[in-house]
C-alpha cells in the first residue's frame, strides 16, 4: 500500500531506471541527419523508423502493463532496460535502412517493457504529493532526452557512428547497480482476470474521464513526437550544424524537464485541470512562434515550446492513476505507451507530408492540433 511518507531512495532508483533507458532511447532522433547522410534516407523513411519506434510502444506497453499487474517481477523492468542499452547503440554500425530499423525496433521493445512496471511503482513511494513525485520521476526521462542528444551528437561527430556501440558500457554499469537496489513490484491482485477484465477492473467507474485524459495525451503526443522527430532535420536543412540541431533538441526536452516539475508541484496545490488548460491553451501560439523565428532566436523559441509541450506529460499519468488506482502499471501503459504509440504511428504520414509539402508547412499544421484538446480538458473533474 502507498505510504504517507515518500521513500526518496526508491524513488531515486526508479528515476535512474527512467533516466538510463530514455538516455539511450534519445540517441536515434538526433542522429537522423547522420543516418540520412550515410544511407540516403528520405523523410518518409525517417518517418517510418520513428513510427515503428512509437508503434511498438503502442503494441507492447499495454500488454506489459497487464502482465506487470498480474505477475509482479523485476524481469520486465531489467530485461527491457538491458535491451534498450544494448540495441540502440548498435544503430551506429547499421549499414542500411533495414538493419537500422531492426536495432531501433528491438531497442524500442526494451523501452516499452520497462516503462509500465517502473511507472506503476512510483505512486507506492510518492507519499502525499503524487503529482510532484511523478514529475520528479518523469524528470529522469526528460532530462535524459535533454542530455542524451548532446552526448551522442558530440560523440558521433568526434568518434564516428561506428564507435557508438561502445556507449552501451555506461548503461550496463547502471543496470548492475539497479539490479541491487530496485525492489520487486507489488501485486495488484488481478491474476485471475483476463486482459479486458484487467482494463475494466483498473478503470472502474472512472473510465470515461480516463478516456478523456487519454485522448488529450494522444493529441499531445502527436504534436510533441512530430516536432521532436523532424526538428533536427528541419534545422540542419536551414543551415544549423548537426551538433546545433542536437542542442536544440536537448533544449526542447530539458525545458520540459523543469516545466514538468513546476507543473507537478502546482497541480498538487491548484488542481490538474487548471494546469492543463493553461499549458495547452498556449501550446499552439508558442509552436507557431518557434517556426517563424530565425537565427539565435530559435534557441529561445525551442525552450518556450518545450516548456508548454512537455509540461503535462507526467500529469496525465498521475491524474489517471489517482482516478483509477487499482491497476497502476496498466493505467501508466495506457497514458504513456498506448498514447505515445498512437501519437507516433502518424510519423510516417507526417514524413510523407513533409516530403510533399515541406517540413515547415507540415509542422505549422501540427502546431494547431493542441487547440483540439481544450474541449476535452473541460471534461476533466473540477476537484482534480
Amino acid at each position: 500500500m502507498p505510504s504517507a511518507k515518500a521513500n526518496i531512495k526508491i524513488l531515486a532508483a526508479l528515476t535512474l531506471v527512467h533516466f538510463t533507458g530514455d538516455f539511450y532511447s534519445s540517441f536515434t532522433t538526433p542522429l537522423f541527419p547522420l543516418f540520412v547522410e550515410k544511407m540516403g534516407l528520405s523523410m518518409t523513411a525517417v518517418g517510418v523508423i520513428a513510427g515503428v519506434n512509437r508503434m511498438l510502444a503502442f503494441i507492447v506497453q499495454p500488454f506489459v502493463g497487464y502482465m506487470a499487474d498480474r505477475y509482479p517481477t523485476r524481469g520486465y523492468l531489467l530485461t527491457g532496460l538491458i535491451m534498450t542499452v544494448v540495441f540502440i547503440p548498435l544503430s551506429g554500425i547499421s549499414i542500411g535502412f533495414w538493419s537500422l530499423l531492426v536495432v531501433v525496433a528491438l531497442g524500442s521493445v526494451g523501452s516499452s517493457m520497462f516503462h509500465p512496471p517502473v511507472t506503476g511503482m512510483v505512486p507506492l513511494y510518492s507519499g502525499r504529493n503524487p503529482g510532484f513525485a511523478m514529475s520528479v520521476f518523469n524528470t529522469g526521462g526528460t532530462l535524459a532526452f535533454g542530455m542524451g542528444p548532446l552526448f551522442i551528437t558530440w560523440f558521433a561527430t568526434h568518434f564516428g557512428l561506428r564507435a557508438v556501440p561502445y556507449t552501451m558500457l555506461l548503461g550496463l554499469m547502471a543496470v548492475v547497480y539497479l539490479f541491487a537496489v530496485v525492489p520487486v513490484p507489488q501485486s495488484e491482485g488481478m491474476r485471475s482476470l483476463g486482459f479486458l477484465g484487467s482494463i475494466k477492473e483498473s478503470l472502474g467507474s472512472a473510465w470515461k474521464t480516463v478516456g478523456l485524459i487519454w485522448m488529450v495525451m494522444v493529441l499531445r503526443a502527436i504534436v510533441g513526437q512530430s516536432f521532436m522527430t523532424f526538428m533536427p532535420v528541419y534545422y540542419v536543412q536551414k543551415g544549423f550544424s548537426v551538433v546545433s540541431a542536437g542542442v536544440l533538441f536537448s533544449l526542447f526536452t530539458m525545458a520540459g524537464t523543469f516545466s514538468g516539475l513546476t507543473a507537478g508541484h502546482l497541480a498538487d496545490r491548484m488542481g490538474f485541470k487548471k494546469i492543463f488548460i493553461f499549458t495547452h491553451g498556449l501550446m499552439a501560439p508558442v509552436l507557431l512562434l518557434l517556426l517563424y523565428l530565425e537565427g539565435a532566436w530559435v534557441y529561445l523559441g525551442v525552450v518556450l515550446a518545450g516548456i508548454f509541450v512537455l509540461a503535462t506529460m507526467p500529469l496525465g499519468v498521475a491524474l489517471a492513476q489517482q482516478l483509477a488506482p487499482k491497476g497502476r502499471s496498466m493505467v501508466a501503459s495506457l497514458m504513456m505507451g498506448f498514447a505515445f504509440g498512437l501519437g507516433g504511428i502518424v510519423s510516417p504520414l507526417v514524413g510523407k507530408m513533409a516530403d510533399l509539402y515541406s517540413i515547415h508547412a507540415t509542422l505549422t499544421a501540427l502546431a494547431l492540433v493542441p487547440l483540439l484538446t481544450l474541449p476535452l480538458i473541460m471534461g476533466f473533474p473540477r476537484n482534480k
